[in-house]
Formats: structure tokens, sequence, C-alpha cells
């Protein structure tokens, strides 16, 4: 991609985070469902921000993808965290995606002394081809972990040795 820069994410960034979590089909790939639980995962993501463990994508200064380090307080869990990357849907399938999760596999191993990162992701959900390519593998499956309406997901847990 042309003209693409990672960042650390600013709060002002907050406003591009909840717009594509706006968007249904994204939002389908997340656990949350109301307002309120919209609300309070943008809150902690943004909240990891202040620790230097979030990361924003921008194409021509503009953000176009965000990723996260949910880093653990306690010590003897120190070592590893779960991420989340969400990438604007104009932008998927571009790069961002790739480089969000490369950016934020340097900083957990370098900046933040961890020794792997995960992330759960939902079957089906286009990003998984992505994750494996880039040396996570699966540690775990769980089936009927979502249930939507009429519909019900297992859920895929993956994680990448740093």
């Amino acid at each position: 991609m042309v003209d693409l820069d990672i960042r650390y994410t600013y709060v002002t960034d907050i406003s591009y985070l909840k717009k594509w979590l706006d968007v249904q089909s994204m939002l389908h790939w997340f656990p949350m469902t109301t307002e309120k639980e919209v609300e309070d995962m943008v809150q902690s993501w943004m909240g990891m921000s202040r620790y230097g463990a979030a990361l924003t994508a921008t194409c021509e200064g503009i953000p176009c993808g965000m990723g996260v380090l949910f880093l653990m307080p306690y010590k003897k869990v120190a070592h590893h965290c779960a991420f989340m990357l969400l990438v604007d849907p104009h932008y998927q399938k571009q790069g961002v995606g790739t480089s969000l999760i490369k950016n934020l596999k340097h900083l957990a191993k370098t900046y933040f002394h961890l020794e792997l990162i995960h992330i759960e992701i939902y079957e089906d959900n286009p990003i998984l081809s992505l994750l494996l390519k880039l040396d996570f593998h699966e540690f775990g499956r769980q089936e009927g972990f979502v249930k939507e309406e009429r519909l019900v997901l297992g859920r895929i847990l993956l994680e990448c040795d740093l």
C-alpha cells in the first residue's frame, strides 16, 4: 500500500475505532453486541494506548486500521497478552492488517519483552489465513461459543511465539 504509516494510537483515534465498529459486518467478528458493550471495549482499547500498547495504521495521514496489545497486569502472566485488530473495511486486503500485526509482534517482543501473543477469533473469520501466514498456530477451539439469534459460531484460539 502506498503511503502507509504505523504510529502509536492517539486518543483522538477513538472516533475511527467507533466508526468501524458501527459497521454491522465488522461488529459481527467481535464479542460485543450492545452500544454499551462496544463503548466498554473501546475504552479498554484506548486505555492500552496510554502504555504505548496500541498502534494505528494511517494512509495519507488518515487512520485506516488499529491494533492493540491487552497487557497483563500481573507479573507471573506478564510474559504474554491477547491482541485485537481492526481494519477499515475500505482498506482490507491491502496489507494494512499484515503491517499492523508485524508491528504489534515487534512492539510486544522488543518493548514489552513478551514471549507470545494470542488472539481469539470466530470460525469463518477471514483473518484466519493471514494469522496462519504470519506464524500463528491454533492451540484451541470451542464449538458453539457464539450464539447470536440463529447463528452459532465456534471460536478459534491462536498464538504466536515471539
